[in-house]
């Protein structure tokens, strides 16, 4: 059963406040402008997670516009250097601008990322990180096999190239052929994607949830009408910001956040 809603308060004072059981996760996308855009972006995630907690930082892609890996490492520090002496794990994905240079690589290290894909569990959340600019056999047969294995209670897919999407772009047709299927035979609950600089949240599909959010950017796209095959779109802004993944046992909260911390979007999954 999932339960939407609007508006809901946050419980403020971190860490401190929250019951061992919860997971805290934070998704940023389109990010990587670099100097002092991406720094303020940067300190206003940090606010946000130093005021209400935060356990995993996951970035959607396009986390490096410069494509230069020495520029990309100066303006992650300034940014987001600070997640590690908060004890802020980082786990990544590739965008299509990233892929440019060493097909990525260069961003590994600092995002956490072992390979082009991965997962990475956090408490009851399975996360499977995955690289949509190259939706090949290997990936999808790994995918497919992961996906079958699981046991959490929480699955949630990151690519950067959304299933659905009506802005600059439309759905990435190599993951809507080969991943959505996986998605929904698996019960994944939830997918999250970049690449459209705004917020969008859809309505479910077979038990599969679809939001991008690619607001870390001050280049925002506008909002187009949704093609009628798609799943309809529950709410969508033109805004900067991320999004606040709140997991307390059997209940999901997501959040859409602005740079002022203001919660603009919340929806509630039972699990």
């Amino acid at each position: 059963m999932v339960v939407l809603a609007l508006v809901l308060a946050f419980t403020p004072g971190g860490a401190a406040s929250q019951p061992a059981a919860t997971v805290r996760i934070v998704a940023i996308g389109d990010f990587g402008v670099g100097g002092a855009t991406q720094k303020r972006f940067g300190a206003a995630v940090e606010r946000f997670a130093a005021r209400y907690g935060a356990d995993l930082l996951v970035t959607l892609g396009d986390n490096d516009y410069t494509e230069s890996p020495k520029d990309f490492l100066t303006n992650w520090n300034a940014a987001f250097g600070w997640t590690a002496s908060a004890g802020v794990d980082v786990a990544g994905v590739l965008g299509n601008h990233d892929v440019r240079v060493q097909n990525g690589r260069y961003e590994f290290g600092a995002l956490g990322m072992p390979g082009r894909y991965f997962r990475r569990t956090v408490g009851p959340v399975e996360l499977f990180l995955l690289d949509s600019n190259r939706v090949d056999a290997r990936q999808t047969a790994w995918l497919r096999r992961v996906l079958a294995r699981s046991k959490a209670r929480w699955r949630v897919a990151v690519a950067h190239h959304p299933t659905y999407t009506c802005g600059n772009y439309r759905s990435h047709p190599d993951v809507v052929t080969r991943w959505r299927p996986l998605f929904e035979r698996h019960r994944v609950q939830l997918v999250l994607a970049g690449h459209d600089h705004n917020y969008q949240r859809f309505a479910p599909r077979r038990g599969v949830r679809y939001v991008v959010h690619g607001g870390g950017s001050t280049n925002l796209y506008p909002l187009q009408r949704c093609p009628a095959d798609y799943p309809r779109r529950r709410r969508a802004r033109v805004e900067q910001g991320f999004l606040y993944l709140v997991v307390r046992g059997n209940r999901l909260d997501g959040y859409a956040v602005t740079l002022s911390g203001r919660r603009t979007d919340h929806v509630v999954l039972a699990g």
